[in-house]
């Protein structure tokens, strides 16, 4: 297991360590109350010199610790706000459907999406999945100083850019029990069918796969059935619909070759989506899961 985070971070770079770990010090920006839920508009500290942006919602019923989603969003100018349900597609408004099934839920933005700006690389990372993997790390941390939080009860969903990013932060951190990805990976090796990864080469992502790798998904150090191998044993539902760019028979491969009793993986037919028949299967899977 070791020796697939060390593959990792040759591609994405270093994690940082607890030279940078400052207390949260969340700061709520807004609260509204309504339909049942408390919905709060969070900044909270990620590192000496940045804050991270989220909405957190928390069931105004609750009358003991309750199990916590954290839910990265897609790619999407809205960032945060479409797990939300506060803008985008209603497909991807996981954060808000599962606080209304009584989960709390955190659904920060990604480098650069949302109200977040930043220059990673100006801080030292190397890549902005890293960044994204470390503040989704932090997330967590607010989430476990929570009192309405069970702080042993903890998953991640997330789709496409959530979908991957909720995969890395599993595969770093064992606090997230069980994660939801969906449209969120194929083998790097048969990315769009050629290996062909230079969409994963922008800074958005790690450039080191263009400057060491070639774009090349034959020549990575790692692909994810490494990701998947250090999430297990830990639950894990992928949905990896049948016409998704991320090349379904890419996710049977890799899933055939990590199985596990806790992997559950569904192939609607459609293209690059979360319907609601497979979040409902998600959900009620989450529900028995956490």
């Amino acid at each position: 297991m070791t020796h697939a985070i060390q593959r990792m971070q040759q591609v994405m770079g270093e994690l940082p360590g607890d030279e940078r770990r400052v207390a949260p010090d969340v700061r709520v920006v807004e609260e509204q109350r309504g339909s049942g839920l408390w919905r709060r508009k969070i900044r909270f500290a990620t590192e000496p010199d940045d804050a991270g942006w989220a909405w957190l919602y928390v069931p105004a019923a609750l009358r003991e610790p309750a199990p916590a989603m954290l839910c990265p969003h897609q790619t999407t100018p809205f960032g945060k706000d479409e797990p939300a349900g506060l803008d985008g597609l209603p497909n991807l408004h996981y954060a808000l459907e599962l606080a209304q099934r009584g989960y709390i839920t955190l659904a920060p933005d990604y480098p650069n999406f949302g109200d977040y700006h930043l220059d990673v690389y100006a801080l030292g990372y190397a890549s902005a999945t890293t960044k994204g993997i470390w503040n989704h790390m932090r997330a967590v941390d607010v989430l476990q100083q929570m009192d309405e939080v069970d702080a042993n009860r903890i998953g991640c969903i997330g789709h496409s850019l959530g979908g991957h990013n909720t995969l890395f932060a599993a595969a770093f951190d064992e606090r997230i029990r069980c994660a939801v990805s969906s449209c969120g990976f194929t083998l790097f090796r048969r990315n769009w069918g050629t290996g062909d990864i230079k969409d994963w080469s922008h800074k958005g992502y790690m450039p080191r796969i263009a400057e060491q790798y070639d774009c090349d998904g034959s020549k990575m150090p790692f692909d994810f059935e490494d990701v998947l191998s250090l999430i297990a044993p830990r639950p894990v539902f992928v949905n990896a619909p049948e016409h998704d760019a991320f090349v379904v028979d890419g996710v049977r491969e890799c899933a055939d070759a990590v199985r596990w009793d806790e992997l559950e993986v569904a192939h609607p037919d459609c293209k690059h989506d979360f319907p609601p028949d497979v979040r409902e299967q998600a959900y009620a899977w989450l529900d028995a899961k956490l």
